[in-house]
C-alpha cells in the first residue's frame, strides 16, 4: 500500500485518462454532495418545527364544543353542547389538569383610540391563558384574578394592535374603545414564535357581562400534568368522560366535544420528520450507489485495457494479491478524493445557507421582542454524520474496485499476452 512505485503508476494512469477520471469522480462527488444537501435541508426543517414547538407548551390541550352526532340517554342527535362557568370550576378541580382558561369568543371587533381604528379579534380569558399560550408580555401585565372577580374593563393588546393604534406612544393606562365601550390597556404582548398579534384579551367575566355572554364559555385552553403521551391521553379521556356525564352525550361521540392534544401533535410531527430523514438517506445513498457503479464500470474498462500489462506482471512473478491491491487502491483513491470534495462542498454550502438563515432569524427576533419566526433553522450536517459518510466512501470505493480487481487477478498470463 505504501509502495511509491504503485502510487506513481496509479497517478500516471489517472493523468493518461483525465476526462474519464474526472467524470467518474464527479458522479461520486455529486452523490455525496446531494446526500449532504438533503440531510442538511431535512435537519433545517426539523429544527425549524422543533423551534416553533419550543415556543408553545407541549402539554397544552384545547377543548371546544359542537353538536351530538348520535342519540344518547333518550336524547336525539344534533343537540348543541355548551360550556358554562361551572365547567371551568370542574376542570380546575380535575386530577391531572394544571392551568385552565375559559374563552368567550367575540370574533372581529372594532377597536378605536383617538381617531385611530381597526377591526381586530377580541378574546376573553382567564389569567391561566398566559401559561397555556406562552405569551410574552412586552409591557405591563396580563389579565389577573382581580380583573376576573371585579369584572374590570381591562384589556391586554397584541403588538400589531399597539403599533396600529398607538404609534409608539405609551399605551399602559390609556383607554381604547371596544365596540364603543372604553377598556383600560394594562398590557402589550406577543404570541410565541410569531410577529402576528392581532388579538386583544379581556377578562372573561367582563366580556360575559358587557357583551351579553351570560355565563357562556366557548372553549377551554388547558395544560395537563402528563409526562408521557399515554398519561396525557388518559387525562384527555377522563376530561371527555366527565363532560359526557355532565352534558349527557355519548363518550364515543367525537362531534359533541372536540379536543386537540399538543403532545400528540408534537410526537406525530417528530415521526413525520424521522420518516423524512430515512427517505432522505435512501435517496442520498442510492444517488451515491449510482456513482459507485460508475466507478466500478470504469475500473472494469481499465482492467480490460491493461489486460496485457497485467499478464506481463503475473508472468514475471506478480502475485494475484498485488494485482488486486493495485486495482483496489486506484478505485479507493478516486472514490475517496472525489467523495471528500463532494462532502466538503455539501457541508460548506449548508454552512453558508445557515449564515443567511441565522441572519434572517435574528432580524425576525429583533422585530418580535426576542422571538424569531422561521420554519427553517440550523440546516447543517452533524459531524458524526459527516464522519459516517467518509467511512461509507472508503467502503464504497473498496466495493467498487473489488469486482474489477478479482477479474484482474484471474487473468492468465498466456491469455493476456495473446490479447490485442
Amino acid at each position: 500500500m505504501f509502495d511509491v512505485d504503485i502510487w506513481q503508476e496509479i497517478l500516471a494512469t489517472i493523468k493518461k485518462n483525465k476526462m474519464r477520471t474526472f467524470l467518474t469522480g464527479f458522479s461520486v462527488a455529486w452523490g455525496i454532495f446531494m446526500l449532504m444537501v438533503l440531510l442538511g435541508s431535512g435537519n433545517g426543517l426539523s429544527n425549524g418545527v422543533s423551534e416553533n414547538f419550543k415556543n408553545q407548551a407541549v402539554n397544552a390541550m384545547w377543548i371546544w364544543t359542537g353538536e351530538t352526532s348520535m342519540p344518547y340517554d333518550g336524547l336525539k342527535e344534533g343537540r348543541p353542547i355548551q360550556f358554562h362557568n361551572d365547567d371551568h370550576t370542574l376542570l380546575k378541580n380535575m386530577k391531572g389538569v394544571g392551568a385552565v382558561s375559559g374563552r368567550f369568543w367575540m370574533g372581529n371587533t372594532n377597536l378605536t383610540y383617538q381617531g385611530e381604528y381597526g377591526q381586530y379579534t377580541v378574546m376573553s380569558c382567564h389569567p391561566d391563558l398566559l401559561e397555556v399560550e406562552q405569551y410574552e408580555i412586552i409591557e405591563g401585565r396580563f389579565i389577573n384574578e382581580v380583573d376576573i372577580r371585579q369584572r374590570r374593563k381591562s384589556v391586554v393588546i397584541g403588538k400589531d394592535i399597539y403599533d396600529a393604534l398607538f404609534n409608539d406612544k405609551d399605551a399602559i393606562g390609556e383607554y381604547l374603545k371596544i365596540n364603543n365601550i372604553p377598556f383600560k390597556v394594562v398590557g402589550v404582548y406577543t404570541e410565541p414564535g410569531s410577529t402576528r398579534n392581532r388579538t386583544a384579551n379581556v377578562p372573561v367575566t367582563t366580556a360575559q357581562t358587557v357583551f351579553n355572554g351570560s355565563n357562556r364559555i366557548h372553549n377551554f385552553a388547558i395544560t395537563n400534568e402528563g409526562k408521557t403521551l399515554t398519561e396525557t391521553k388518559a387525562i384527555q379521556e377522563n376530561i371527555k368522560n366527565t363532560f359526557a356525564r355532565k352534558h349527557r352525550f355519548d363518550p364515543k361521540d367525537d362531534n359533541a366535544v372536540g379536543m386537540f392534544n399538543m403532545m400528540e401533535a408534537y410526537l406525530e410531527t417528530q415521526k413525520i420528520f424521522n420518516a423524512i430523514e430515512i427517505f432522505i438517506w435512501i435517496i442520498g445513498v442510492f444517488t451515491l450507489i449510482a456513482g459507485i457503479i460508475g466507478v466500478s464500470n470504469i475500473m472494469l474498462i481499465v482492467v480490460k485495457e491493461r489486460t496485457k500489462e497485467i499478464g506481463i506482471r503475473k508472468a514475471i512473478g506478480a502475485s494475484p494479491r498485488s494485482v488486486i491491491g493495485l486495482v483496489l487502491l486506484e478505485s479507493i483513491m478516486i472514490t475517496t478524493i472525489a467523495g471528500y470534495i463532494g462532502l466538503v462542498l455539501g457541508t460548506g454550502i449548508m454552512e453558508v445557507i445557515n449564515l443567511f438563515v441565522e441572519k434572517s432569524y435574528e432580524a425576525s427576533a429583533a422585530t418580535n421582542s426576542g422571538r424569531g419566526e422561521t420554519l427553517f433553522r440550523n440546516p447543517t450536517v452533524d459531524i458524526g454524520v459527516a464522519a459516517m459518510s467518509t467511512l461509507l466512501l472508503v467502503i464504497s470505493g473498496t466495493l467498487a474496485g473489488y469486482i474489477p480487481a478479482k477479474k484482474a487477478a484471474r487473468i492468465r498470463p498466456i491469455e493476456a499476452l495473446r490479447d490485442e
